[in-house]
């Protein structure tokens, strides 16, 4: 396993790479990481992970400096699960100078929910993604990028971004990898402490008790999906949660679901310092 860290090692790296596949990560790598490389590693000729901390898609208060960067043991993890390329770039390396030309999504998808909540959280997203798809792929007639369903809106974004800009890559989305009591995996569970760990799966049962209302209102969904979802939040508030949403949307544009649609519920919230995301599709 080679590692790089300037887009111009990267490519002289994949110079004889025909349809390069590729996993966008943050490092601090878990199960659910490693799931995406093995997911990732049979569509491509050269399976690429890149590990790097994009502060433009931190807000001024969030965790961008204490984020935790653990190269070495992320790297040893990608090298057990046959990846062929780390792409480590140091922020010089990806940003040479200020990032002052920058992708925004459709604010029909980028400013809802999580978009909402980190206002400029999917720009920052967009443009880093948009950057690393040109370093691995600029040449190529093909490649494949997976990501995290656990990500649910972010997928959405990526797909709009390689549909609306013609990009050559096929964008698969992963399963989420869950804790044996139903957690979603994630680099900021390592944040919180042993009780609230414990406490953490609420999210999740909070998110499956939500959609199984909503499918006993199927008939009148419209009607009753504002007082369930207010419900949803005002439980888990009482809980000692922070909670920024939970909703029922239609899986297709995550706008408000009409009978007969397919469903998604997704859920944001803070216990104690650490927010959590998690999502289930009904």
């Amino acid at each position: 396993m080679k590692i790089v860290h300037s887009i111009e090692e990267l490519r002289l790296q994949l110079a004889n790479a025909q349809c390069p596949s590729f996993v966008p990560t943050m490092g601090n790598l878990h199960a659910g990481h490693l799931a995406l490389v093995r997911q990732a590693k049979p569509l491509g000729d050269c399976m690429v992970a890149s590990i790097f901390v994009n502060r433009l898609q931190f807000l001024p208060h969030e965790d961008f400096d204490s984020y935790p960067r653990t190269l070495q043991e992320d790297c040893a993890k990608l090298e057990a699960e046959g990846c062929d390329l780390v792409f480590a770039p140091r922020e010089s390396d990806l940003y040479p100078q200020p990032q002052t030309v920058k992708v925004h999504p459709d604010a029909s998808l980028g400013d809802i929910l999580e978009g909402h909540f980190r206002p400029g959280f999917f720009t920052g997203v967009s443009t880093v993604v948009m950057k690393l798809f040109m370093s691995v792929f600029a040449g190529k007639a093909q490649g494949a990028a997976v990501f995290g369903k656990k990500d649910y809106q972010q997928l959405m974004v990526i797909r709009q971004l390689v549909k609306q800009f013609a990009l050559p890559i096929d964008i698969h989305g992963s399963e989420i990898i869950r804790a044996e009591d139903g957690l979603a995996l994630s680099s900021r569970n390592g944040y919180l402490s042993e009780t609230e760990r414990q406490q953490a799966i609420e999210l999740h049962l909070a998110l499956r008790d939500l959609g199984r209302q909503a499918q006993a209102s199927a008939h009148a969904l419209a009607e009753h999906l504002p007082a369930l979802e207010a419900r949803a939040l005002q439980d888990l508030q009482a809980r000692g949660w922070q909670p920024d949403y939970l909703t029922v949307r239609r899986r297709e544009d995550l706008q408000i679901p009409q009978a007969g649609d397919a469903l998604v519920v997704l859920g944001a919230a803070r216990l104690g310092k650490t927010r959590l995301i998690d999502n289930l599709e009904i």
